[in-house]
């Protein structure tokens, strides 16, 4: 049997749908982030990247690149093996004690990514209840879903940050059976924020579990970078924290943070986690040295913040459809998959910046944008010049100014 075909058919399907994702290959500069080196069919060139998620830029802090070097050369590099099998390192049980410290919890749990850190700890915190029931935000992210999947539970989608739906789902369950609400605090494609305390007094007042996905804001908001939860003063009513260490602070790896049964209990039936090589020390040291940086430092997110404010501002004035946001996502309204990737390609290409097209299944078909994410070393020449290269992209492939605007109203 020729199997390839049916391989070369689901490719050609998502080419045809303007799908197919092609990756970049960069090579960042630490000492000019978020400048990079693009190697492209033509050679090295430079480019500026406008899409990453190191918001902070905390990969090229000198602190942080010191202690995973200095780690590196003292332990090595692997972490030699699973967590329950020689992969305990001493940098990991600092990061895990550092974490539960940011977030005001008696315990942390460290995952190889927040991908793993919510499929796993989703599905385990759920099959741990008897008789659960999941009440998931319907915008959650796909490593909620797949937790959410993989728990094998009930589950009820409530529409997106709708506080009356919710609470119809709620009311509708018996009042002694266990319930999980699992929603983000920050969501990422539109750069809306959940009402968090809202959400809390729900989940008081039906006695739920609640669970926060802070991927995209710890570090970045709240006192010394607590996340969402911690600046609408909702830390405590929170029961699990889930983050990663490859945004905010620079690294990579996942976790959640809780009260110590909750932990212990993840940390004792969680296939994801028992069976899963552990973090390099390099890394556990890297990733503590973002966290305690920014646990003393308000610099990053003022000037982050600042920075969003500026994008916002000359993309408007420019008249580009620029989606409204509350945070420092910047979604670009494009609506069409061919011609946001053709102009992701014209930008990169012509202009040497460089944004990803976000296409379905990642935002809903129709809704196609370029999602742009200032850090604190994009100044006031780079966002110019992107205003200038995003105008004149727009004028050539004929799409609308204020297109998104225009149609909201």
């Amino acid at each position: 049997m020729a199997y390839d075909q049916y391989f070369s058919a689901a490719l050609a399907k998502l080419r045809d749908e303007q799908r197919y994702r092609v990756f970049i290959e960069l090579e960042r500069i630490a000492g000019r982030f978020p400048r990079a080196i693009w190697h492209s069919g033509d050679g090295p060139r430079e480019v500026v990247i406008w899409c990453s998620n190191d918001y902070l830029g905390m990969g090229r802090h000198p602190d942080v690149i010191e202690a995973m070097v200095t780690a590196a050369r003292r332990m090595g590099t692997g972490a030699g093996g699973t967590r329950n099998i020689s992969g305990t390192n001493h940098p990991l049980v600092e990061l895990e004690r550092e974490l539960a410290d940011l977030h005001g919890k008696e315990a942390a749990l460290v995952f190889t990514s927040g991908y793993v850190s919510n499929e796993t700890g989703i599905a385990t915190i759920a099959k741990l209840l008897p008789n659960c029931v999941i009440l998931s935000d319907a915008s959650n992210h796909n490593s909620m879903i797949e937790g959410v999947r993989r728990a094998g539970v009930e589950k009820k989608i409530w529409r997106h940050n709708d506080i009356g739906h919710l609470e119809e789902l709620l009311a509708a369950e018996a009042p002694e059976r266990p319930k999980l609400i699992v929603f983000e605090a920050l969501y990422s494609m539109d750069g809306d924020l959940a009402p968090v305390n809202r959400i809390c007094d729900l989940a008081e007042r039906y006695g739920a579990m609640t669970y926060i996905d802070e991927v995209h804001s710890a570090g970045m908001y709240g006192l010394r970078g607590a996340g969402i939860a911690a600046r609408e003063g909702a830390l405590h009513r929170i029961d699990v924290i889930e983050g990663t260490l490859a945004k905010a602070f620079g690294c990579v790896g996942g976790y959640i943070a809780a009260n110590a049964d909750i932990i212990d209990a993840v940390r004792s039936y969680a296939p994801g986690f028992t069976f899963t090589t552990a973090l390099p020390p390099a890394v556990c040291a890297a990733a503590t040295a973002a966290i305690r940086h920014l646990k003393a430092s308000q610099w990053e997110r003022d000037r982050h913040q600042e920075r969003a404010v500026r994008v916002k501002s000359a993309l408007n004035a420019a008249g580009l459809p620029v989606m409204h946001s509350e945070t420092h996502i910047v979604p670009v309204m494009v609506g069409d998959p061919e011609k946001c990737k053709e102009a992701t390609d014209l930008l990169l290409a012509e202009y040497g910046i460089y944004v990803q097209p976000i296409n379905y299944p990642t935002v809903p078909r129709g809704t196609e944008r370029l999602r742009i994410t200032p850090t604190p070393f994009h100044d006031d020449a780079l966002i110019d010049a992107l205003a200038e290269a995003l105008v004149e992209v727009w004028g050539r492939l004929g799409l609308p100014l204020q297109y998104y605007t225009l149609a909201a109203e």
